[in-house]
């Protein structure tokens, strides 16, 4: 039950999720048995989160000009991924997955129809910064609500199967309305980047050649129709070019601007140690060194480089690198496979953190990270114990 309400409360609150997870492993460890390590320990989808999670720890050892309370600092956001294996292995023995899924599901639902009645009503946006964001901030819920679109999406498919066409509709309605509130409302131009692809993995998993040709061209009309029909749409994509051009001319702190000179610094970082990197906990003290007497975007000083690889490569070099990318090739190789409903949230999952992940560092960001152990753990969990049926009953 615990899981299942931190799944409900992560669109709400960050507090609430890190009291029901403390509350979960509570109640989870007296049951837990030896057989459980060792299993968690056999399979390299639970294996390499542990990895980089010690690689955290073990490389505070060279931050050795680093403070020790940013050290300690630099492990904390990775320390939920060692989550991902023990979720597989709950979900593994026990199958009830599909209410964590739901919760979540539904409680993204609740925000998705506030911000709805804010957009059409601004009078009732109070005590928040952004229009049609009712909690949290606006790349969040971009991410959660993508999530969100291409599960409802799939579910529809899974139940289409079943000849269940009310509720089919009723999911094909919900992931559009998903998809149209980022269109029209609030989303991150991340999200915008995600969307299409995720769009083409879904055509390819789900559909012959015949209808994805259809398909896709009936995604790319409704892609102009939404263009013209959204001026939010068209400034979110707009607004790149300008913060670009204020970048290069005026050295302006824009938000284009800042992530392309947080990259090319996180670069010399990276050159400057690039096997085992600065250690953890870092990135902050290179930034305050390297915009001493500087102006502008020049000076900005950051703790996250908005790159999950440059993240990783400062800290721990491209060890650590090949680790994060170990772990995500293993675990989307896990959910390409069968053609599950659960195999298809874990595929969403994982692609659409790798997409975002080139923009912000979302597996070590709160919100976004938890989405991810998550949904890897409990659509992991569930595929290892379909698998481990086949291979009792011989198939």
């Amino acid at each position: 039950m615990a899981i299942v309400l931190l799944a409900a409360s992560l669109p709400w609150s960050t507090s609430l999720v890190s009291i029901f997870a403390v509350i979960w492993l509570v109640t989870l460890f007296p049951t837990a048995e030896w057989t459980d390590v060792r299993a968690a320990l056999s399979h390299p989808a639970c294996y390499l989160p542990i990895l980089l999670v010690l690689l955290a720890v073990v490389g505070t050892v060279w931050a050795t000009d680093i403070p020790w309370q940013a050290r300690y600092g630099g492990i904390n956001p990775a320390v939920k991924l060692i989550a991902i294996p023990i979720l597989i292995r709950h979900f593994e023995k026990t199958g009830q997955a599909l209410w964590v899924a739901a919760a979540f599901l539904i409680s993204c639902t609740a925000v998705m129809l506030l911000s709805w009645v804010m957009f059409l009503d601004p009078r009732l946006a109070f005590g928040t910064e952004s229009l049609g964001v009712p909690v949290k901030n606006y790349i969040v819920q971009g991410q959660e609500f993508t999530l969100c679109a291409f599960g409802a999406l799939g579910a529809a498919v899974h139940i289409q199967s079943q000849r269940r066409l009310i509720l089919t509709l009723g999911f094909v309605t919900l992931g559009l309305a998903f998809i149209a509130n980022m269109i029209f409302v609030a989303s991150s131009r991340t999200a915008f980047v995600c969307i299409p692809i995720l769009f083409v993995v879904f055509a390819l998993r789900y559909f012959s050649r015949r209808r994805l040709a259809v398909l896709l061209l009936g995604a790319i009309f409704f892609g102009l129709l939404a263009w013209y029909a959204s001026p939010y749409l068209r400034l979110r994509t707009e607004v790149v070019v300008t913060e670009y051009q204020a970048y290069r001319d005026n050295n302006a702190s824009t938000s284009a601007g800042m992530r392309l000179e947080f990259w090319r610094k996180s670069l010399n970082f990276f050159s400057e140690a690039p096997i085992l990197g600065h250690g953890t906990g870092s990135t902050r003290t290179l930034f305050e060194r390297d915009a001493a007497g500087k102006s502008g975007v020049a000076a900005e000083v950051i703790g996250n480089p908005h790159n999950q690889t440059l993240n990783v490569a400062v800290q721990w070099g491209s060890i650590g690198v090949i680790v994060l990318y170990a772990m995500w090739f293993i675990h989307w190789r896990l959910f390409i496979g069968r053609k599950t409903l659960m195999s298809w949230l874990g595929l969403v999952a994982v692609t659409e953190n790798i997409l975002s992940s080139l923009f912000n560092s979302h597996l070590f960001d709160f919100a976004e990270g938890w989405m991810y152990v998550l949904t890897v753990g409990i659509a992991g969990g569930m595929l290892l114990r379909g698998s481990a049926g086949l291979k009792e009953r011989g198939d």
